[in-house]
């Protein structure tokens, strides 16, 4: 049977470190788990995500960012993640359309009813069984981001402010579909997190 689980959150709040465990965890049960992330996940998404995620394009409009966003976004759901999911694996994906709401809706202002429908064009409709939205007060998520071994890139480099309506977004959507969405306290030690995604799944 088939399962497509997306992970979302605002920066430093542990995505990728949760995936991973869970994709270790998974594999090693013997289930059929592949792990893909956006932006990018496909030859054509990784170039769209070095342009989009690059400190050097601060002259990027909002709506050209999500329109590319958008278009990596088609690629990943066409090429990777539909592929994997008719053949009944589990499908992990770090970030999914649910961010372009977040960062590009509640945080950049753009109207959530256009990216609503742009985004079912791209996806053909596509949402994940369950999203884990790993949730972290904003300024300890981007102080973790600073102490990390990875520059900052130009979205982690936006306003406080603007991470604060991420956030804030992430927990409307959540509380808008409490059946698709888990919300877990990032801040805890990265094994008990886990714990309560693996009781979930």
């Amino acid at each position: 049977m088939s399962l497509f689980i997306s992970f979302e959150g605002p920066e430093g709040s542990g995505k990728s470190t949760q995936i991973g465990l869970l994709y270790d965890d998974l594999a090693r049960r013997g289930l059929p788990v592949i792990r893909t992330r956006e932006p990018g996940g496909t030859p054509i998404g990784d170039r769209i995500r070095s342009l989009i995620l690059s400190p050097e394009h601060t002259e990027m409009a909002p709506v050209a960012e999500f329109l590319l966003l958008s278009a990596s976004r088609a690629q990943l759901t066409s090429q990777i993640i539909r592929v994997h999911l008719d053949a009944g694996r589990i499908v992990l994906c770090d970030r999914f359309a649910d961010s372009s709401f977040a960062y590009q809706g509640y945080g950049r202002g753009l109207d959530l009813d256009h990216l609503r429908q742009i985004t079912r064009f791209a996806t053909g409709g596509l949402n994940p069984d369950v999203t884990f939205y790993l949730d972290l007060d904003v300024a300890e998520g981007l102080q973790r981001k600073q102490k990390g071994s990875l520059p900052l890139d130009r979205l982690d480099s936006q306003t406080l402010e603007f991470h604060e309506r991420v956030r804030r977004g992430y927990l409307s959507m959540a509380a808008q579909e409490p059946r698709r969405w888990i919300v877990v306290a990032a801040g805890q030690a990265v094994d008990v997190v886990q714990a309560k995604v693996r009781q979930h799944v």
